[in-house]
Protein backbone atom coordinates (compact mmCIF):
# COMPACT_ATOMS: atom_id res chain seq x y z
CA UNK A 1 0.00 0.00 0.00
CA UNK A 2 1.18 3.62 -1.00
CA UNK A 3 3.20 5.26 1.99
CA UNK A 4 3.47 9.39 1.72
CA UNK A 5 5.53 11.34 -0.22
CA UNK A 6 8.41 13.53 1.61
CA UNK A 7 10.58 14.04 -0.25
CA UNK A 8 8.61 17.49 -1.93
CA UNK A 9 9.76 19.12 1.23
CA UNK A 10 13.28 17.66 2.67
CA UNK A 11 15.10 15.33 0.46
CA UNK A 12 15.56 13.58 4.49
CA UNK A 13 15.76 14.27 7.90
CA UNK A 14 19.39 14.73 8.01
CA UNK A 15 19.50 17.31 5.38
CA UNK A 16 21.27 20.61 5.85
CA UNK A 17 17.99 22.16 4.38
CA UNK A 18 16.15 21.15 7.27
CA UNK A 19 19.21 22.04 9.94
CA UNK A 20 18.91 25.92 7.87
CA UNK A 21 15.05 26.13 8.36
CA UNK A 22 15.17 25.09 11.77
CA UNK A 23 17.87 27.89 12.62
CA UNK A 24 16.02 30.20 10.72
CA UNK A 25 12.92 29.49 12.76
CA UNK A 26 14.85 29.70 15.70
CA UNK A 27 15.74 33.38 14.92
CA UNK A 28 11.91 34.20 13.98
CA UNK A 29 11.18 33.21 17.58
CA UNK A 30 13.26 35.07 18.91
CA UNK A 31 13.28 38.31 17.21
CA UNK A 32 9.09 37.75 17.66
CA UNK A 33 9.51 37.26 21.78
CA UNK A 34 11.82 40.78 21.23
CA UNK A 35 8.88 42.04 19.00
CA UNK A 36 6.16 41.29 21.99
CA UNK A 37 8.88 43.00 24.54
CA UNK A 38 9.69 46.00 22.35
CA UNK A 39 5.41 46.83 21.84
CA UNK A 40 4.80 46.00 25.67
CA UNK A 41 2.57 42.87 25.13
CA UNK A 42 1.83 42.24 28.90
CA UNK A 43 -0.67 42.06 30.67
CA UNK A 44 -1.83 45.83 32.02
CA UNK A 45 -0.04 47.37 29.50
CA UNK A 46 -2.00 49.84 26.28
CA UNK A 47 -3.09 47.93 23.27
CA UNK A 48 -2.76 50.07 20.02
CA UNK A 49 -3.75 48.58 16.69
CA UNK A 50 -0.74 49.20 15.16
CA UNK A 51 0.94 47.34 17.65
CA UNK A 52 -1.27 44.19 17.51
CA UNK A 53 -0.94 44.35 13.74
CA UNK A 54 3.12 43.94 14.45
CA UNK A 55 2.17 41.45 16.78
CA UNK A 56 -0.54 39.22 14.68
CA UNK A 57 1.90 39.41 11.41
CA UNK A 58 5.05 37.96 13.09
CA UNK A 59 2.79 35.69 14.88
CA UNK A 60 1.25 34.69 11.36
CA UNK A 61 4.50 34.36 9.96
CA UNK A 62 6.35 31.77 12.52
CA UNK A 63 3.23 29.73 12.65
CA UNK A 64 3.54 29.09 8.55
CA UNK A 65 7.05 28.05 8.81
CA UNK A 66 6.35 25.99 11.79
CA UNK A 67 3.67 23.77 9.79
CA UNK A 68 5.56 22.93 7.30
CA UNK A 69 8.11 21.64 9.69
CA UNK A 70 6.18 19.91 12.22
CA UNK A 71 4.59 18.49 9.59
CA UNK A 72 7.81 16.72 7.95
CA UNK A 73 9.11 15.79 11.33
CA UNK A 74 5.47 14.03 12.20
CA UNK A 75 5.43 12.61 8.75
CA UNK A 76 8.41 10.18 10.20
CA UNK A 77 8.02 10.43 13.85
CA UNK A 78 4.83 9.06 13.27
CA UNK A 79 4.93 5.68 10.54
CA UNK A 80 8.33 4.62 12.82
CA UNK A 81 8.54 5.57 16.44
CA UNK A 82 12.04 3.73 16.50
CA UNK A 83 13.50 6.07 14.06
CA UNK A 84 16.25 7.73 16.36
CA UNK A 85 16.55 10.91 14.20
CA UNK A 86 12.62 11.48 14.01
CA UNK A 87 12.46 11.45 18.08
CA UNK A 88 15.59 14.10 18.16
CA UNK A 89 14.04 16.39 15.43
CA UNK A 90 10.90 16.29 17.73
CA UNK A 91 12.64 17.31 20.83
CA UNK A 92 14.36 19.99 18.86
CA UNK A 93 11.28 21.33 17.25
CA UNK A 94 8.91 21.29 20.20
CA UNK A 95 11.92 23.07 22.35
CA UNK A 96 12.83 25.88 19.59
CA UNK A 97 8.97 26.54 19.49
CA UNK A 98 8.26 26.48 23.17
CA UNK A 99 8.08 30.00 23.72
CA UNK A 100 5.55 30.12 21.39
CA UNK A 101 3.36 29.17 24.48
CA UNK A 102 4.22 31.78 26.54
CA UNK A 103 4.08 34.50 24.12
CA UNK A 104 0.58 32.96 22.85
CA UNK A 105 -0.05 33.53 26.86
CA UNK A 106 1.60 37.05 26.99
CA UNK A 107 -1.10 38.23 23.70
CA UNK A 108 -3.84 36.71 25.82
CA UNK A 109 -3.08 38.94 28.83
CA UNK A 110 -2.60 41.78 27.01
CA UNK A 111 -5.93 41.84 25.44
CA UNK A 112 -7.54 41.08 28.11
CA UNK A 113 -7.60 44.26 29.34
CA UNK A 114 -9.66 46.19 26.76
CA UNK A 115 -12.73 46.98 27.68
CA UNK A 116 -15.78 46.57 25.17
CA UNK A 117 -14.54 50.74 23.48
CA UNK A 118 -10.94 49.59 22.88
CA UNK A 119 -11.70 46.63 21.64
CA UNK A 120 -14.47 47.68 19.18
CA UNK A 121 -11.70 50.93 18.38
CA UNK A 122 -8.76 48.62 17.88
CA UNK A 123 -11.33 46.45 15.47
CA UNK A 124 -12.27 49.25 13.59
CA UNK A 125 -8.88 51.33 13.25
CA UNK A 126 -6.83 48.38 11.46
CA UNK A 127 -8.09 46.29 9.08
CA UNK A 128 -5.65 43.03 9.50
CA UNK A 129 -6.61 43.27 12.79
CA UNK A 130 -10.49 43.55 11.48
CA UNK A 131 -9.54 40.42 9.81
CA UNK A 132 -8.42 38.79 12.62
CA UNK A 133 -11.32 39.64 15.11
CA UNK A 134 -12.55 36.49 16.36
CA UNK A 135 -9.17 35.89 17.73
CA UNK A 136 -9.62 39.10 19.34
CA UNK A 137 -12.58 38.47 21.15
CA UNK A 138 -11.93 34.48 21.97
CA UNK A 139 -8.45 36.03 23.76
CA UNK A 140 -10.74 38.25 25.93
CA UNK A 141 -12.48 35.40 26.96
CA UNK A 142 -9.44 33.27 27.83
CA UNK A 143 -8.07 36.71 29.80
CA UNK A 144 -10.74 36.42 32.16
CA UNK A 145 -9.45 32.46 33.24
CA UNK A 146 -5.61 33.45 33.21
CA UNK A 147 -3.53 32.99 36.22
CA UNK A 148 -0.46 35.55 36.60
CA UNK A 149 1.84 36.36 33.48
CA UNK A 150 4.69 34.55 35.49
CA UNK A 151 2.42 31.99 36.19
CA UNK A 152 1.32 31.02 32.46
CA UNK A 153 4.47 31.32 31.39
CA UNK A 154 6.13 28.70 33.55
CA UNK A 155 2.85 26.37 33.03
CA UNK A 156 3.25 27.11 28.97
CA UNK A 157 7.19 26.03 29.72
CA UNK A 158 7.09 23.52 31.84
CA UNK A 159 4.37 21.57 29.25
CA UNK A 160 7.21 19.44 27.52
CA UNK A 161 8.07 17.85 30.42
CA UNK A 162 4.81 17.45 32.14
CA UNK A 163 1.42 16.55 30.21
CA UNK A 164 3.10 17.08 27.12
CA UNK A 165 6.28 14.35 27.93
CA UNK A 166 3.24 12.14 29.26
CA UNK A 167 1.34 12.00 26.29
CA UNK A 168 5.03 11.25 24.11
CA UNK A 169 5.72 8.24 26.41
CA UNK A 170 2.57 7.04 25.66
CA UNK A 171 2.47 7.36 21.61
CA UNK A 172 5.88 6.04 21.76
CA UNK A 173 5.57 2.96 23.81
CA UNK A 174 2.01 1.77 22.93
CA UNK A 175 3.13 2.57 18.94
CA UNK A 176 5.61 -0.38 19.68
CA UNK A 177 3.03 -2.49 22.18
CA UNK A 178 2.68 -5.87 20.77
CA UNK A 179 1.19 -9.06 21.69
CA UNK A 180 1.01 -13.32 20.95
CA UNK A 181 -1.49 -13.87 18.45
CA UNK A 182 -1.46 -18.08 17.09
CA UNK A 183 2.32 -17.97 17.68
CA UNK A 184 3.16 -15.01 15.48
CA UNK A 185 4.16 -11.56 17.72
CA UNK A 186 1.77 -9.18 15.98
CA UNK A 187 1.93 -5.24 16.55
CA UNK A 188 -0.86 -4.27 18.73
CA UNK A 189 -2.51 -2.43 16.30
CA UNK A 190 -2.75 -5.33 13.76
CA UNK A 191 -4.42 -7.36 16.72
CA UNK A 192 -7.24 -4.27 16.61
CA UNK A 193 -7.63 -4.91 13.00
CA UNK A 194 -8.63 -8.55 13.33
CA UNK A 195 -11.50 -7.39 15.14
CA UNK A 196 -13.35 -7.18 11.57
CA UNK A 197 -12.81 -10.36 11.31
CA UNK A 198 -15.42 -12.85 10.12
CA UNK A 199 -14.49 -15.87 12.63
CA UNK A 200 -15.26 -15.18 15.84
CA UNK A 201 -12.41 -17.68 16.96
CA UNK A 202 -10.46 -15.38 15.31
CA UNK A 203 -12.00 -12.32 16.78
CA UNK A 204 -12.01 -13.75 20.48
CA UNK A 205 -8.12 -14.99 19.91
CA UNK A 206 -6.96 -11.28 19.33
CA UNK A 207 -9.12 -9.56 21.75
CA UNK A 208 -7.52 -11.47 24.65
CA UNK A 209 -3.77 -10.91 23.38
CA UNK A 210 -4.64 -7.40 23.14
CA UNK A 211 -5.55 -7.28 26.12
CA UNK A 212 -3.24 -8.84 27.76
CA UNK A 213 -0.44 -6.48 25.62
CA UNK A 214 -2.44 -3.83 27.30
CA UNK A 215 -2.01 -5.42 30.62
CA UNK A 216 1.44 -5.66 30.69
CA UNK A 217 1.37 -1.71 29.61
CA UNK A 218 -0.92 -0.74 32.63
CA UNK A 219 1.29 0.52 34.72
CA UNK A 220 2.98 2.54 32.08
CA UNK A 221 -0.35 4.17 30.30
CA UNK A 222 -1.81 4.68 34.15
CA UNK A 223 1.67 6.95 34.86
CA UNK A 224 0.85 8.33 31.67
CA UNK A 225 -2.44 9.35 32.74
CA UNK A 226 -2.33 10.55 35.63
CA UNK A 227 0.52 12.72 34.87
CA UNK A 228 -1.79 14.22 31.87
CA UNK A 229 -5.08 14.56 34.04
CA UNK A 230 -3.19 15.84 37.06
CA UNK A 231 -1.69 19.30 35.00
CA UNK A 232 -5.21 20.05 33.53
CA UNK A 233 -6.87 19.46 36.36
CA UNK A 234 -4.57 21.44 38.48
CA UNK A 235 -4.30 24.63 35.81
CA UNK A 236 -8.31 24.34 35.28
CA UNK A 237 -8.81 25.20 39.39
CA UNK A 238 -5.77 27.94 38.99
CA UNK A 239 -7.18 29.41 36.10
CA UNK A 240 -10.87 29.67 37.98
CA UNK A 241 -12.61 27.17 35.50
CA UNK A 242 -16.05 25.54 37.45
CA UNK A 243 -14.74 22.09 36.40
CA UNK A 244 -12.03 20.37 33.71
CA UNK A 245 -15.00 20.74 31.04
CA UNK A 246 -15.48 24.29 30.84
CA UNK A 247 -12.14 24.98 29.27
CA UNK A 248 -12.73 22.50 26.85
CA UNK A 249 -16.22 24.78 25.77
CA UNK A 250 -13.72 27.53 25.29
CA UNK A 251 -11.49 25.74 23.18
CA UNK A 252 -14.47 24.06 21.27
CA UNK A 253 -16.24 27.22 20.46
CA UNK A 254 -19.32 25.98 22.24
CA UNK A 255 -20.96 27.15 25.18
CA UNK A 256 -22.70 24.66 28.12
CA UNK A 257 -26.04 25.33 26.53
CA UNK A 258 -25.15 23.65 23.33
CA UNK A 259 -23.49 20.52 25.04
CA UNK A 260 -25.89 20.19 27.04
CA UNK A 261 -28.69 19.87 24.55
CA UNK A 262 -26.58 17.24 22.43
CA UNK A 263 -25.65 15.14 25.55
CA UNK A 264 -29.47 15.02 26.32
CA UNK A 265 -30.15 13.91 22.85
CA UNK A 266 -27.45 11.18 22.84
CA UNK A 267 -29.03 9.64 26.08
CA UNK A 268 -32.42 9.95 24.82
CA UNK A 269 -30.86 7.79 21.80
CA UNK A 270 -29.10 4.94 23.71
CA UNK A 271 -32.60 2.51 23.66
CA UNK A 272 -32.22 2.90 19.64
CA UNK A 273 -28.58 2.12 19.40
CA UNK A 274 -29.35 -0.73 22.04
CA UNK A 275 -31.67 -2.21 19.54
CA UNK A 276 -29.30 -2.11 16.56
CA UNK A 277 -26.69 -4.04 19.08
CA UNK A 278 -29.36 -6.62 19.62
CA UNK A 279 -30.46 -6.97 15.68
CA UNK A 280 -26.79 -7.36 15.48
CA UNK A 281 -26.31 -10.23 17.80
CA UNK A 282 -29.09 -11.84 15.93
CA UNK A 283 -27.55 -11.40 12.85
CA UNK A 284 -24.51 -12.88 14.61
CA UNK A 285 -26.37 -15.87 15.77
CA UNK A 286 -25.68 -15.13 19.48
CA UNK A 287 -27.84 -14.20 22.57
CA UNK A 288 -25.86 -10.78 23.15
CA UNK A 289 -23.11 -9.03 21.56
CA UNK A 290 -19.40 -9.14 23.25
CA UNK A 291 -16.74 -6.28 22.55
CA UNK A 292 -15.48 -8.68 20.38
CA UNK A 293 -17.97 -8.36 17.99
CA UNK A 294 -18.62 -4.74 17.78
CA UNK A 295 -16.58 -4.44 14.74
CA UNK A 296 -17.72 -7.85 13.47
CA UNK A 297 -18.86 -8.15 9.98
CA UNK A 298 -22.31 -8.38 8.83
CA UNK A 299 -24.09 -9.41 6.11
CA UNK A 300 -21.53 -9.88 2.76
CA UNK A 301 -20.25 -7.63 0.51
CA UNK A 302 -18.95 -8.97 -3.24
CA UNK A 303 -16.80 -5.71 -3.32
CA UNK A 304 -13.54 -6.02 -3.28
CA UNK A 305 -12.42 -3.04 -0.81
CA UNK A 306 -8.69 -3.10 -1.54
CA UNK A 307 -7.17 0.18 -0.88
CA UNK A 308 -6.41 0.53 -4.21
CA UNK A 309 -10.44 0.06 -5.07
CA UNK A 310 -11.44 2.11 -2.24
CA UNK A 311 -9.72 4.94 -3.85
CA UNK A 312 -11.37 4.58 -7.31
CA UNK A 313 -14.88 4.95 -5.32
CA UNK A 314 -13.81 7.79 -2.95
CA UNK A 315 -12.88 9.87 -6.11
CA UNK A 316 -16.04 8.51 -8.25
CA UNK A 317 -18.42 9.10 -5.38
CA UNK A 318 -16.73 13.03 -4.61
CA UNK A 319 -17.00 13.87 -7.94
CA UNK A 320 -20.86 13.06 -7.93
CA UNK A 321 -20.97 15.58 -5.46
CA UNK A 322 -18.93 18.16 -7.34
CA UNK A 323 -15.65 18.11 -9.52
CA UNK A 324 -14.15 20.26 -7.04
CA UNK A 325 -14.06 17.63 -4.69
CA UNK A 326 -12.93 14.85 -7.04
CA UNK A 327 -10.62 16.79 -8.57
CA UNK A 328 -9.29 17.05 -5.30
CA UNK A 329 -9.16 12.97 -4.19
CA UNK A 330 -7.44 12.78 -7.49
CA UNK A 331 -4.82 15.10 -6.56
CA UNK A 332 -4.40 13.51 -3.25
CA UNK A 333 -3.99 9.91 -4.55
CA UNK A 334 -1.49 11.59 -7.64
CA UNK A 335 0.32 13.42 -5.29
CA UNK A 336 0.67 10.76 -2.82
CA UNK A 337 -0.65 12.58 0.03
CA UNK A 338 -1.71 8.82 2.38
CA UNK A 339 0.39 7.15 4.24
CA UNK A 340 -2.05 3.54 4.06
CA UNK A 341 -0.71 0.59 5.24
CA UNK A 342 -0.20 -0.70 9.28
CA UNK A 343 3.09 -1.91 10.41
CA UNK A 344 5.18 -2.06 13.50
CA UNK A 345 6.27 0.78 14.57
CA UNK A 346 3.60 3.48 13.20
CA UNK A 347 1.18 5.33 15.17
CA UNK A 348 -2.58 3.31 15.04
CA UNK A 349 -5.67 5.32 14.03
CA UNK A 350 -6.12 7.95 11.34
CA UNK A 351 -4.81 11.69 10.83
CA UNK A 352 -4.80 14.22 8.53
CA UNK A 353 -2.19 17.31 9.00
CA UNK A 354 -1.05 20.43 7.03
CA UNK A 355 1.85 20.24 5.00
CA UNK A 356 2.81 23.01 2.73
CA UNK A 357 0.10 25.52 1.06
CA UNK A 358 -2.71 24.24 0.63
CA UNK A 359 -1.23 20.39 0.65
CA UNK A 360 -1.74 17.69 3.33
CA UNK A 361 -0.63 14.07 4.52
CA UNK A 362 -3.38 11.24 5.47
CA UNK A 363 -2.04 8.25 7.86
CA UNK A 364 -4.17 5.45 8.17
CA UNK A 365 -4.31 1.87 9.46
CA UNK A 366 -6.29 0.42 5.99
CA UNK A 367 -7.91 -3.09 6.30
CA UNK A 368 -9.94 -4.55 3.65
CA UNK A 369 -13.81 -3.11 4.59
CA UNK A 370 -16.08 -0.32 3.63
CA UNK A 371 -15.41 0.82 7.20
CA UNK A 372 -11.30 1.67 6.05
CA UNK A 373 -12.49 2.80 3.03
CA UNK A 374 -15.12 5.51 5.22
CA UNK A 375 -12.38 6.22 6.94
CA UNK A 376 -10.29 7.44 3.90
CA UNK A 377 -12.79 9.71 3.09
CA UNK A 378 -13.00 10.62 6.04
CA UNK A 379 -9.60 12.24 6.33
CA UNK A 380 -9.60 12.94 2.73
CA UNK A 381 -12.05 15.55 4.08
CA UNK A 382 -9.91 17.05 6.68
CA UNK A 383 -7.92 17.58 3.78
CA UNK A 384 -10.44 19.35 2.09
CA UNK A 385 -11.19 21.27 4.51
CA UNK A 386 -7.69 22.03 4.76
CA UNK A 387 -7.43 23.36 1.19
CA UNK A 388 -10.63 25.98 1.51
CA UNK A 389 -8.68 27.60 4.67
CA UNK A 390 -5.74 27.98 2.60
CA UNK A 391 -6.38 31.50 1.56
CA UNK A 392 -6.27 32.29 5.24
CA UNK A 393 -3.81 33.34 7.45
CA UNK A 394 -2.42 30.32 9.84
CA UNK A 395 -4.03 32.40 12.50
CA UNK A 396 -7.41 32.34 10.75
CA UNK A 397 -7.25 28.85 10.26
CA UNK A 398 -7.00 27.91 13.59
CA UNK A 399 -10.06 25.88 14.40
CA UNK A 400 -11.82 24.11 16.69
CA UNK A 401 -12.28 20.21 17.24
CA UNK A 402 -16.09 20.50 16.92
CA UNK A 403 -16.10 22.41 13.77
CA UNK A 404 -13.42 20.23 12.46
CA UNK A 405 -15.00 17.26 12.10
CA UNK A 406 -17.82 19.11 9.50
CA UNK A 407 -15.99 18.14 6.54
CA UNK A 408 -14.86 14.61 7.04
CA UNK A 409 -18.27 13.52 8.34
CA UNK A 410 -19.66 14.62 5.52
CA UNK A 411 -17.41 13.13 3.24
CA UNK A 412 -17.79 9.79 4.96
CA UNK A 413 -21.64 10.14 4.65
CA UNK A 414 -20.94 10.87 1.34
CA UNK A 415 -19.13 7.37 0.76
CA UNK A 416 -21.87 5.29 2.74
CA UNK A 417 -24.69 6.42 1.11
CA UNK A 418 -23.15 6.06 -2.17
CA UNK A 419 -22.57 2.00 -0.85
CA UNK A 420 -26.19 1.99 0.22
CA UNK A 421 -27.76 3.17 -3.16
CA UNK A 422 -25.76 0.68 -4.78
CA UNK A 423 -26.67 -2.26 -2.35
CA UNK A 424 -29.04 -4.99 -2.80
CA UNK A 425 -29.62 -7.71 -0.01
CA UNK A 426 -26.45 -8.88 1.93
CA UNK A 427 -24.64 -6.20 0.68
CA UNK A 428 -27.34 -3.78 1.77
CA UNK A 429 -27.03 -5.36 5.24
CA UNK A 430 -23.04 -4.65 5.00
CA UNK A 431 -23.44 -1.10 4.70
CA UNK A 432 -26.47 -0.74 6.99
CA UNK A 433 -24.08 -2.49 9.36
CA UNK A 434 -20.50 0.12 8.17
CA UNK A 435 -22.93 3.24 8.91
CA UNK A 436 -23.99 2.25 12.14
CA UNK A 437 -20.97 0.42 13.22
CA UNK A 438 -18.96 3.89 12.93
CA UNK A 439 -22.53 6.21 14.38
CA UNK A 440 -22.12 3.66 17.19
CA UNK A 441 -18.71 4.10 17.75
CA UNK A 442 -19.46 8.62 17.80
CA UNK A 443 -22.45 8.24 19.57
CA UNK A 444 -22.28 5.27 22.32
CA UNK A 445 -18.63 5.08 22.67
CA UNK A 446 -17.74 8.47 22.63
CA UNK A 447 -20.40 9.06 25.32
CA UNK A 448 -18.59 6.80 27.70
CA UNK A 449 -15.33 8.37 27.03
CA UNK A 450 -16.92 11.78 27.62
CA UNK A 451 -18.54 9.82 31.23
CA UNK A 452 -14.85 8.05 31.84
CA UNK A 453 -13.03 11.28 31.64
CA UNK A 454 -15.51 13.54 33.75
CA UNK A 455 -15.25 10.77 36.72
CA UNK A 456 -11.40 10.44 36.37
CA UNK A 457 -11.02 14.31 36.66
CA UNK A 458 -13.59 14.14 39.74
CA UNK A 459 -11.13 11.46 41.37
CA UNK A 460 -8.11 12.95 40.26
CA UNK A 461 -8.77 15.89 41.98
CA UNK A 462 -8.27 13.83 45.54
CA UNK A 463 -4.80 11.38 44.38
CA UNK A 464 -3.44 9.37 42.05
CA UNK A 465 -5.36 6.45 40.05
CA UNK A 466 -4.06 3.38 39.84
CA UNK A 467 -4.44 0.94 36.68
CA UNK A 468 -7.20 -0.81 38.17
CA UNK A 469 -9.14 1.93 38.90
CA UNK A 470 -8.74 3.23 35.34
CA UNK A 471 -10.17 -0.27 34.37
CA UNK A 472 -13.17 0.27 36.45
CA UNK A 473 -13.99 3.39 35.49
CA UNK A 474 -14.06 2.73 32.19
CA UNK A 475 -16.39 -0.33 32.45
CA UNK A 476 -18.54 1.41 34.80
CA UNK A 477 -18.55 4.19 31.28
CA UNK A 478 -19.31 1.46 29.28
CA UNK A 479 -22.38 -0.33 31.19
CA UNK A 480 -23.85 2.96 31.19
CA UNK A 481 -23.75 3.78 27.46
CA UNK A 482 -24.20 0.14 26.19
CA UNK A 483 -26.40 -0.77 28.99
CA UNK A 484 -26.94 -4.89 28.90
CA UNK A 485 -25.97 -4.76 24.55
CA UNK A 486 -22.65 -6.24 25.50
CA UNK A 487 -21.91 -9.27 27.93
CA UNK A 488 -18.28 -8.43 27.59
CA UNK A 489 -16.48 -4.45 27.86
CA UNK A 490 -12.34 -3.56 27.71
CA UNK A 491 -11.24 -2.70 30.70
CA UNK A 492 -8.39 -0.65 28.66
CA UNK A 493 -9.91 1.45 26.56
CA UNK A 494 -8.60 4.24 28.49
CA UNK A 495 -5.13 3.04 27.56
CA UNK A 496 -5.95 2.44 24.11
CA UNK A 497 -7.10 5.75 23.20
CA UNK A 498 -4.64 8.44 22.44
CA UNK A 499 -6.96 11.44 22.39
CA UNK A 500 -6.78 10.89 26.90
CA UNK A 501 -3.70 12.18 26.77
CA UNK A 502 -3.40 14.79 23.88
CA UNK A 503 -5.91 17.13 25.37
CA UNK A 504 -8.99 17.33 27.58
CA UNK A 505 -12.42 16.28 26.52
CA UNK A 506 -10.91 15.24 23.45
CA UNK A 507 -14.49 13.21 22.69
CA UNK A 508 -17.69 14.67 22.32
CA UNK A 509 -16.19 17.05 19.76
CA UNK A 510 -16.77 14.09 17.54
CA UNK A 511 -20.13 13.65 18.24
CA UNK A 512 -20.85 17.17 17.78
CA UNK A 513 -18.80 16.90 14.30
CA UNK A 514 -21.53 13.90 13.22
CA UNK A 515 -24.59 15.14 14.29
CA UNK A 516 -23.30 18.79 12.79
CA UNK A 517 -22.55 17.01 9.82
CA UNK A 518 -25.68 14.71 9.57
CA UNK A 519 -28.11 17.84 10.07
CA UNK A 520 -25.77 19.66 6.70
CA UNK A 521 -26.43 16.70 4.58
CA UNK A 522 -29.56 16.82 4.99
CA UNK A 523 -30.14 20.17 4.09
CA UNK A 524 -27.70 18.81 0.74
CA UNK A 525 -30.27 16.33 -0.13
CA UNK A 526 -33.20 19.01 0.30
CA UNK A 527 -31.23 21.57 -2.23
CA UNK A 528 -30.75 18.16 -4.48
CA UNK A 529 -34.14 18.13 -4.39
CA UNK A 530 -35.07 22.16 -4.87
CA UNK A 531 -32.45 22.30 -7.18
CA UNK A 532 -30.65 24.62 -5.55
CA UNK A 533 -27.01 22.43 -5.29
CA UNK A 534 -24.83 25.11 -6.44
CA UNK A 535 -25.97 27.55 -3.77
CA UNK A 536 -25.70 24.94 -0.77
CA UNK A 537 -22.32 24.06 -2.28
CA UNK A 538 -20.83 27.61 -2.02
CA UNK A 539 -22.79 28.42 1.31
CA UNK A 540 -20.78 24.94 2.73
CA UNK A 541 -17.40 25.36 0.91
CA UNK A 542 -18.05 29.56 2.78
CA UNK A 543 -18.81 27.87 6.07
CA UNK A 544 -15.54 25.17 5.47
CA UNK A 545 -13.31 28.60 5.07
CA UNK A 546 -14.75 30.32 7.82
CA UNK A 547 -14.44 27.88 10.53
CA UNK A 548 -11.57 30.19 12.66
CA UNK A 549 -13.39 33.13 11.90
CA UNK A 550 -16.85 32.60 14.52
CA UNK A 551 -17.71 30.22 16.78
CA UNK A 552 -20.11 27.19 16.46
CA UNK A 553 -23.18 29.04 17.12
CA UNK A 554 -22.77 32.07 14.63
CA UNK A 555 -21.60 29.83 11.88
CA UNK A 556 -24.30 27.30 11.99
CA UNK A 557 -27.12 29.82 11.93
CA UNK A 558 -25.96 30.65 8.53
CA UNK A 559 -27.70 27.02 7.48
CA UNK A 560 -30.44 28.01 10.01
CA UNK A 561 -29.35 25.80 12.70
CA UNK A 562 -29.84 26.82 16.44
CA UNK A 563 -27.75 24.21 18.32
CA UNK A 564 -29.29 25.00 21.95
CA UNK A 565 -32.44 23.52 20.01
CA UNK A 566 -33.23 19.83 21.03
CA UNK A 567 -35.20 19.43 17.96
CA UNK A 568 -31.83 19.89 15.67
CA UNK A 569 -29.90 17.27 17.85
CA UNK A 570 -33.16 15.16 17.76
CA UNK A 571 -33.37 15.82 13.78
CA UNK A 572 -29.74 14.49 13.07
CA UNK A 573 -30.37 11.50 15.55
CA UNK A 574 -33.58 10.74 13.64
CA UNK A 575 -31.75 10.31 10.83
CA UNK A 576 -29.89 7.37 12.26
CA UNK A 577 -32.84 5.85 13.94
CA UNK A 578 -34.17 5.69 10.52
CA UNK A 579 -30.87 3.91 9.57
CA UNK A 580 -31.45 1.09 12.92
CA UNK A 581 -35.06 0.88 12.09
CA UNK A 582 -34.05 -0.59 8.38
CA UNK A 583 -31.40 -2.65 9.69
CA UNK A 584 -33.52 -4.21 12.27
CA UNK A 585 -36.12 -5.17 9.46
CA UNK A 586 -33.75 -6.34 7.13
CA UNK A 587 -32.03 -8.40 9.91
CA UNK A 588 -35.56 -9.82 10.73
Amino acid sequence: MPRWRTDDLYPSLDHARVDADLAALRTQVTELESTFDRLGVRKGEVVTAEALEQVISGLNAVTLQLVSLRGYINAFASTDSRDALAQQRVGELTTLALPLGPLRSRLTAWLGSLDDAALEAAVQQSEPVREHEHLVRRSVQFARHQMTPQEEDLAARLTPSGAGGWAKLHGNYTSQLGGTFRGERLPVTALRALATEADEAIRREAFDAELAAWKDAELVCAACLNGVKGEAGTLARRRGFADPVEPSLLTNAIDRATLDAMQAAVVRSLPDFRRYFAAKARALGKTGLDWWDLFAPVGRSETEWTYAAGARFVENQFRAYSDKLGDFAARAFQEDWVDAGPRDGKRGGAFCMGWKGDASRILMNHSPSLDSVSTLAHELGHGYHNLLKAPRTPLQRETPMTLAETASIFCETIIQNAALEQAQGEEKLYVLETQLMGHAQVVVDIHSRYLFERAVYEKREQRELTAQEFSDLMTWAQRETYGDALDTLHPYMWAVKTHYYSSSFYNYPYTFGLLFGLGLYAQYEQARADGTVADFQARYDDLLSSTGLADARTLAQRFGIDLHAPEFWEGSLNVIRAQIDEYVRTVG
